[in-house]
């Protein structure tokens, strides 16, 4: 049987799944099988959210699916795949072996239920990704079925797609840019024919948020916006492309269609939509580049209520990285606290002295110690800031004892406090009056960071090494200098407010008229729509 999700609109009214999910726009997708015909919409409305990372949204429907057909094969199998987390590196693995389970008793008996060889060839490589070894021989394991699968069945629009996300799930050591332009390819070839396919779109977007690659994302974001117009996670997955490029209103436009979408279906569903979380943290930063404080400002403290509620230390799921800080209120509140300070530069506010509880969250710890520096030397306060590059250090090492145990992807984790580690001491370096160290350990923080696995979204380190070491340069009337270590910094963060305001000054100090002038156009551009335009910004002559 071959279905689509345009003729399962037309099943849903007769079949048991529920009609709300199908007549949805969440992308059009085709998947052969041999499951029931009343079982269609619910399963193909799975595939869809899938492809899409709802994950919770395809596994409800793929329960559905085996709730109308109970030898539905493949409705395990979808239920099961929606455990793995390829891109975020994050897995479940004994809840998806218990819903294989429920198929099954043993491997080879449940790959024997495939209605057809291919069906088996995906329940194979399910087996496989959730088979013996660690994450990282299974991760590969998979891949390899993956391959085997696209390489017997070429048309097989959503082979193609898994075996194109399986490759960006192999690279477990960050971006690895072979890695990603292989699956770029892939993907590619097949979106010219399938252009309202969410997965190949999807997964262009990732193979391409960067400062270097995402131009070439460009035509997947414009379509995914309106391919998935009904999921959150596609509407916010646009602005990686935007973000990558600098293009903050849309980076706000995406986000907030992202945020309103998932607000509306938690009320539905009589949840408190909650403030934190990926999209809303990625809306706060582009309010912070368009200069929209506050704006800024109350989604900041919409997450604040939920970071500091009875759930406020608690991991949303099971399979979730407690390290990153969009799966945890607090932490979440921590990073977008984080960003509001460092880009709003509003160090004497209520804001700044916040201190809500952090338990056992080491890596915002660190992050909010390493704020606290910022702050201090800000404030050119020498015996606060030796406290805070104290707390710092104490942070450092209790996020060392949270990576202890982590084999995969620890070193990412650490090689930012490395970076955090010695833009404090340079902080502190300079507030003791020790310029020359200061800079030296800038220019190795930078150099360090530079040497990172780009991450997408906005930066990593919090304050780039590079824009601050611009920042100390600038400080001691180096502006050459300081306007090379801006534009290296906005290579890494195009478009980023702080850096530019910095090589507009810096020019400025050198005499270039014309690239003052540029740049103070630039900014006025994306400040259109600010709370308040600084004067020495609104008073340089057009260009």
């Amino acid at each position: 049987m071959k279905a689509t999700i345009a003729a399962a609109i037309a099943l849903a009214l007769l079949a048991t799944a529920s009609p709300r999910a199908q007549t949805q726009p969440v992308g059009d997708v085709a998947f052969a099988n041999s499951g029931a015909a009343s079982a269609q919409p619910a399963f193909l409305y799975g595939l869809a959210q899938l492809h899409n990372f709802e994950y919770d949204d395809a596994a409800r429907a793929f329960r559905e699916a085996q709730q109308i057909d109970p030898q539905f094969a493949m409705a395990y199998w979808g239920e099961a795949m929606t455990k793995n987390h390829p891109v975020w590196m994050e897995q479940d693995l004994g809840g998806a072996r218990r819903i294989l389970e429920r198929l099954g008793t043993s491997s080879a008996g449940r790959v024997a239920k495939g209605g057809t060889p291919r069906e088996q060839a995906y329940l194979t490589a399910a087996e496989a990704l959730y088979g013996p070894g660690d994450k990282v021989a299974r991760d590969l394991a998979y891949l390899e079925e993956m391959r085997r699968l696209h390489a017997a069945y070429p048309d097989d629009v959503d082979g193609a797609a898994f075996y194109a996300l399986a490759l960006l799930g192999s690279a477990h050591g960050g971006r690895d840019v072979a890695i990603y332009m292989r699956a770029a390819a892939i993907l590619e070839e097949t979106f010219a024919s399938h252009p309202d396919h969410p997965g190949l779109a999807h997964y262009l977007i990732h193979s391409y948020d960067d400062p270097t690659h995402a131009p070439l994302g460009l035509r997947a974001a414009r379509r995914y916006s309106a391919i998935a117009s009904a999921a959150p996670h596609a509407l916010h997955m646009t602005s990686h492309i935007y973000l990558a490029a600098g293009m903050w209103d849309d980076v706000v436009a995406a986000n907030e269609q992202a945020t309103g979408v998932a607000a509306a279906r938690a009320r539905a569903a009589g949840r408190n939509p909650g403030g934190c979380g990926h999209a809303n943290m990625w809306l706060m930063y582009g309010y912070l580049q368009q200069g929209r404080h506050k704006e800024a400002r109350r989604v900041l403290d919409s997450c604040r209520s939920s970071a500091t509620g009875a759930n406020g230390l608690l991991l949303r799921a099971p399979e979730q990285d407690p390290l990153d800080p969009d799966n945890i209120p607090a932490a979440s509140y921590i990073q977008m606290w984080s960003r509001y300070l460092i880009d709003t530069g509003d160090w004497s506010s209520d804001v700044a002295g916040e201190d809500i509880p952090l338990g056992s969250l080491a890596g915002a710890t660190l992050t909010r110690a390493f704020v606290r520096a910022l702050a201090a030397a800000a404030r050119a306060n020498v015996s606060e800031l030796r406290g805070a590059a104290a707390a710092a250090r104490t942070a450092r090492d209790g996020l060392e004892r949270a990576l202890a145990d982590r084999r995969n992807d620890a070193d990412q984790y650490r090689r930012r406090a490395g970076v955090i580690d010695q833009m404090v001491q340079a902080m502190l370096d300079a507030a003791e009056r020790r310029p020359s160290d200061a800079i030296a350990a800038l220019d190795k923080a930078a150099a360090a960071e530079a040497e990172m696995p780009v991450e997408f979204g906005p930066p990593f380190v919090d304050k780039p090494a590079r824009e601050l070491l611009g920042d100390v340069l600038l400080s001691q009337n180096r502006a050459r200098e300081a306007m090379h270590a801006y534009e290296l910094a906005l290579q890494q963060t195009p478009g980023r407010t702080a850096a530019l305001l910095g090589a507009a000054r810096a020019a400025a100090k050198m005499g270039e008229t014309a690239a003052a002038q540029d740049r103070y156009a630039a900014l006025r551009q994306i400040w259109r729509h600010a709370d308040r335009v600084p004067a020495e910004v609104a008073a340089q002559p057009g260009r």
